[in-house]
């Protein structure tokens, strides 16, 4: 059965990079902001780098708030990865108070002083990821193991408002943080499965399995 996977194309992301991990597996992705084409997919991958309030002033450059939060409301598999993760939440504090698409409740934050260390920013390179959610099947970490590696680079974090949204969670600098999120049919990586070698192309695997049996279903 064929799938139609969109790279949502807000021009603030790693897309060729992400492209290229779906060909890996004989998925066509495209990209595109065209209303039409984002609704009408089986599965949207929100991508993401640089700043918040970019990010959601680029959205609404090509009015595509309203479209994302209607794209949502279908209940078709939806993943944000890194700085599109976050713009998945209510709000965020990086630079300046922005609202963000409100998919998920809960902020955007700063990684931050904790327990009297100082956190060099931004976080760079691969970490681990923890489990959080005792069961990760039928879910994009399904053929994934504990505390194996993924690439990061990101200076914020989210915090959701609900925790049983969160998978796995990572640690840096004695900070912990929600690396990996599920609210329904939405997911979020704060890492970049796109450049997490092995371990990354699983988790686009699984969710073009996600997007597989949203479809039959």
């Amino acid at each position: 059965m064929s799938i139609s996977i969109v790279i949502v194309d807000y021009k603030l992301g790693n897309i060729r990079s992400v492209i290229s991990a779906f060909e890996k597996f004989g998925v066509e992705a495209k990209v595109s902001n065209d209303k039409d084409t984002i609704l009408n997919a089986d599965g949207l991958i929100l991508p993401g780098v640089g700043s918040f309030p970019q990010a959601m002033k680029n959205l609404d450059t090509f009015s595509l708030r309203p479209t994302l939060i209607e794209y949502a409301k279908l209940n078709k598999p939806l993943l944000g990865i890194c700085l599109g993760m976050q713009i998945l939440f209510d709000q965020s504090e990086e630079f300046l108070l922005t609202q963000g698409l409100g998919l998920i409740e809960g902020n955007v934050i700063k990684l931050s002083f904790q327990d009297s260390l100082f956190i060099k920013l931004p976080h760079v390179g691969f970490n681990s990821i923890n489990q959080n959610s005792n069961d990760w099947k039928k879910t994009i970490l399904e053929n994934i193991q504990n505390q194996e590696d993924f690439y990061f680079v990101h200076s914020y974090v989210v915090n959701p408002a609900n925790k049983s949204y969160v998978l796995s969670s990572t640690n840096y600098s004695g900070y912990n943080f929600p690396s990996t999120i599920k609210k329904g049919n939405i997911y979020g990586c704060q890492f970049h499965p796109e450049k997490s070698s092995k371990q990354g192309l699983e988790i686009i695997k699984s969710f073009i399995e996600v997007v597989s049996n949203s479809k039959c279903n």
